[in-house]
């Protein structure tokens, strides 16, 4: 496997929202994810309008900030980690609305 990088990491969350049914969201949910650890970045996910925007930017105008390194978020977005547990043992960080973000999870599977 080859090593993971901010780019990849971007792409693999942008995959995996792919064809998320996010049609109960009204009006706009925003997080941005700062990445740490190798694969080193900021990138966010916008809800708007029944479809999902994963970017590599900052987004100012957000729900919570999601502060996870990048194995972690790979996990997570497989299944492999609760996002509960992540949460209570420090391995994710939510600044913000932590309901908002647990809302994200459930659209990654």
């Amino acid at each position: 496997m080859a090593a993971m990088t901010y780019e990849s990491l971007v792409n693999t969350v942008r995959n995996k929202f792919k064809g998320a049914d996010v049609s109960s969201v009204s009006g706009t949910l925003a997080y941005q994810f700062n990445v740490t650890g190798k694969a080193e970045g900021i990138f966010y996910v916008e809800i708007k309008d029944g479809s999902v925007n994963v970017e590599p930017y900052e987004y100012y105008d957000r729900n919570a900030i999601i502060t996870i390194n990048g194995t972690n978020l790979i996990k997570l977005i497989n299944g492999k980690l609760d996002p509960v547990l992540a949460f209570t043992t420090g391995k994710l960080k939510v600044d913000g609305d932590v309901n908002a973000a647990l809302q994200l999870i459930k659209f990654i599977k």
